[in-house]
């Protein structure tokens, strides 16, 4: 058969598995979007991107092997083994693009001591969350939860080794040992809380984003403060917290150091 009427009968199966496979890519959207990069963490951790790359590879590979596989000259048994081995491979692919976006989840929202930063899956070594508090033993596929760090003090006897592994990029927040409930670091967020006004003055050409979001969540610059807030060599970020409860209210794009 020429290969342009090859093509041509082809193309109606292949419509077919791209419409399927588009469906399932929407199915799964609302998992990543919504639940593991929740608002505008989505654009902060670069899982969205990350997602939606995975997302086309695995659409358009199913497809276009349904188009190069398909012939109306094939026998049925043996076009049944050339869509299984197919829908194998797409499978195979969903599992590892999710398992990657998963592994690029924020798992934490952390406090520690002057910023707070977003803590991925990938950061922790599973083996020691054994030595996190017991309601912080498990990583959530639910959204991230806040948490507080415990910092190394100056008179401790593991201030030099934390220190290190600080340089070593094992910050604070990606070990288990120093992980504390939110709570109990309340005090320590509203110390570090720095005004409104400041962040305008940084960030002149953004005001009216800061403007648009305080609108949103019915809050006045007085009611909030802001810390900085970070994502390994990201540090153009904020959290903005509101001061009557010590909790963060909005993640905006805005530099804050």
């Amino acid at each position: 058969m020429p290969l342009r009427n090859r093509v041509l009968a082809a193309a109606p199966a292949a419509l077919i598995h791209f419409s399927i496979s588009l469906i399932i890519a929407l199915c799964v959207a609302p998992l990543v979007f919504a639940v593991w990069f929740p608002g505008a963490l989505r654009d902060l951790s670069g899982g969205s991107t990350l997602f939606l790359i995975l997302m086309a590879v695995d659409v358009v590979c199913g497809p276009l092997l349904t188009l190069v596989l398909f012939s109306p000259s094939k026998s049925r048994n043996k076009w049944r083994l050339d869509l299984g081995l197919i829908v194998l491979i797409q499978v195979a692919a969903l599992v590892y693009g999710l398992s990657q976006v998963a592994s690029a989840r924020p798992v934490f929202i952390a406090f520690e001591g002057d910023r707070f930063r977003v803590v991925q899956a990938l950061d922790i070594n599973i083996d020691r969350l054994d030595e996190a508090p017991a309601e912080l033993q498990s990583l959530s596929y639910a959204g991230p939860r806040l948490i507080g760090v415990r910092l190394a003090r100056s008179g401790d006897s593991d201030h030099l080794a934390s220190l290190q592994m600080s340089i070593q990029g094992l910050h604070p927040s990606f070990r288990p040992s120093r992980w504390q409930s939110y709570e109990s670091q309340v005090p320590e967020v509203m110390a570090q809380l720095r005004p409104i006004t400041d962040l305008r003055i940084k960030n002149p050409q953004k005001t009216g984003l800061l403007d648009g979001v305080l609108r949103e969540k019915g809050l006045s610059d007085e009611q909030v403060g802001y810390v900085p807030l970070v994502l390994d060599v990201v540090t153009d970020w904020v959290v903005l917290v509101e001061r009557q409860t010590g909790r963060p209210r909005a993640y905006l794009h805005l530099d804050g150091w």
